[in-house]
């Protein structure tokens, strides 16, 4: 490392590439200002997505390959993205709103100004610029015309996914990067519409602290290739991931022991089906129908993609044996995720010179909810068709009394689960209730410092997050042009 300090001056520095960060940085740019975006991770080109493999897509777009441990019964992988574009690169693109009943609840609990009609044209404008659709399950995803036929059957609600792609080509490969750029990830969409306006993305630059007189953060201070950086921004828009804002703030004593204190997650399960007839589930997509019927109990089933890894990666739990027989007849083969919202939540551990510990707790209520998800999907499932079905735990199941018994008698600690949606870990807030953030997404006691990432939503969505988070920083810097137009 130099001893040399570089200084640079602007007038908005935005920490984090993902999806509060680029909608920060695309509005702040349009509205005239100078515009500077911090990068930890790579920037890597969609010609490189396309040309690598998925296992060197993970290891190169994901923090720490995908394998960021969460500890506890059991320890739970997260998923996160670290490149240019943040998580955006490495999703499946799905584009739900929040729920209205959720945004009321927020609301009743002291986060008033984040109501449906307060977001409305925020998620309008979002929608336009990324071009949503509902991608209805057809012939190329035979895995969710299944899932949507079964369940008509059982007369249990579902819905065509809400996706964020143009031109769809079915690769399959939506998890570790999109090869044809048809998802409209950060990368390819307002991050370059950013750059167009002036703004510039500077990555693998990694921010250490953020200087800080008590109520302003007057210098950020930053590394690159072995150089010593000093920012002296006018304001600063966090938004470096869940777990990168709680721990940047707390490395800069704001917030107390506040950060990442409480953080919520939705946690997923993978149940492996083999049906009876061809699937041929390689050839489809991800997340193209999604059931909806128990959201309010926080479980939503929809198909994963499937690929000779991913499936081998979801049986992990199982003998090898049955790995080589599963893939041996993969044209028969589909995977379902399970998504559950989960009370429990996960805390964040600063750890000096390892970054910091993640560790989580599930409650005996989500155990129980975690087997009441799997009696749905193993229900929705064998309605489906499926003649065997390979649960996130060593077992095989052929019939309803062998999955009712998994239900009843499963271990949740035991299973194999994942997760890929953390948030609210520095949440907007009452602070007599825990919060961390004001309603202008201000740390309180300051006033030139906003998050705009999942990290200030109030508390889990219940729904794939990338909207809400992108309605939130889009209305928060709204909110700040507006006040520091008229001088406040």
């Amino acid at each position: 490392m130099t001893g040399t300090v570089r200084s640079v001056c602007c007038d908005a520095l935005v920490i984090g590439s993902g999806a509060g960060g680029s909608t920060a940085a695309l509005e702040l740019a349009g509205a005239g200002r100078e515009v500077r975006v911090l990068e930890e991770g790579p920037r890597v080109s969609q010609e490189w997505i396309t040309r690598a493999s998925p296992a060197e897509n993970l290891r190169l777009l994901y923090r720490q390959g995908g394998l960021l441990p969460i500890h506890g019964a059991p320890t739970i992988p997260f998923g996160e993205g670290r490149c240019v574009g943040g998580t955006t690169v490495v999703n499946g693109g799905l584009f739900w709103r929040p729920p209205e009943r959720l945004l009321e609840d927020w609301a009743s609990a002291g986060v008033d100004g984040f109501r449906a009609h307060h977001l409305a044209p925020h998620l309008a404008e979002a929608e336009r610029r990324l071009g949503v659709v509902d991608q209805r399950p057809g012939p190329g995803n035979r895995d969710s015309v299944l899932l949507a036929r079964a369940a008509d059957r059982l007369g249990w609600r579902w819905a065509p996914a809400r996706r964020v792609v143009r031109g769809c080509r079915h690769a399959n490969r939506c998890v570790t990067g999109c090869p044809t750029g048809a998802k409209q990830s950060m990368l390819v969409s307002y991050l370059p519409a950013a750059e167009r306006l002036g703004a510039v993305v500077e990555p693998d630059t990694r921010v250490l602290r953020l200087e800080h007189d008590g109520t302003r953060v007057t210098a950020v201070h930053a590394l690159r290739d072995g150089r010593r950086l000093r920012y002296l921004p006018r304001t600063v828009f966090l938004a470096a991931g869940p777990i990168g804002s709680a721990l940047l703030l707390r490395r800069s004593g704001i917030g107390g022991h506040g950060p990442g204190r409480v953080i919520a997650f939705h946690v997923n399960f993978r149940t492996v089906a083999r049906f009876g007839e061809p699937v041929r589930a390689t050839e489809g997509t991800i997340f193209t129908a999604q059931l909806q019927e128990f959201a309010d109990q926080g479980v939503r089933v929809m198909p994963a993609n499937l690929t000779p890894g991913s499936l081998a990666a979801a049986l992990a739990a199982h003998p090898a044996g049955t790995i080589d027989r599963m893939l041996a007849q993969l044209d028969r083969v589909a995977v379902y995720t399970t998504q559950v919202s989960v009370r429990g939540t996960t805390r964040l551990l600063p750890v000096p010179g390892l970054g910091a510990v993640l560790r989580h707790r599930l409650t005996t209520g989500d155990r129980d909810l975690l087997r009441s998800a799997f009696r749905h999907t193993a229900e929705l499932l064998l309605e489906a068709g499926a003649v065997e079905l390979l649960p996130p735990g060593p077992a095989g199941l052929t019939t309803p009394a062998e999955t009712d018994d998994f239900a009843l008698h499963g271990r949740p600690e035991r299973w194999d689960l994942i997760s890929v949606h953390a948030m609210a870990s520095c949440r907007m807030g009452p602070s007599a209730l825990g919060g961390v953030c004001d309603n202008q997404g201000r740390p309180y006691g300051f006033l030139n410092l906003r998050l705009c990432d999942a990290s200030v939503l109030p508390g889990a969505t219940g729904v794939s997050p990338q909207e809400t988070v992108m309605g939130f920083s889009h209305l928060i810097t709204s909110r700040y042009l507006e006040q520091s137009a008229g001088g406040t």
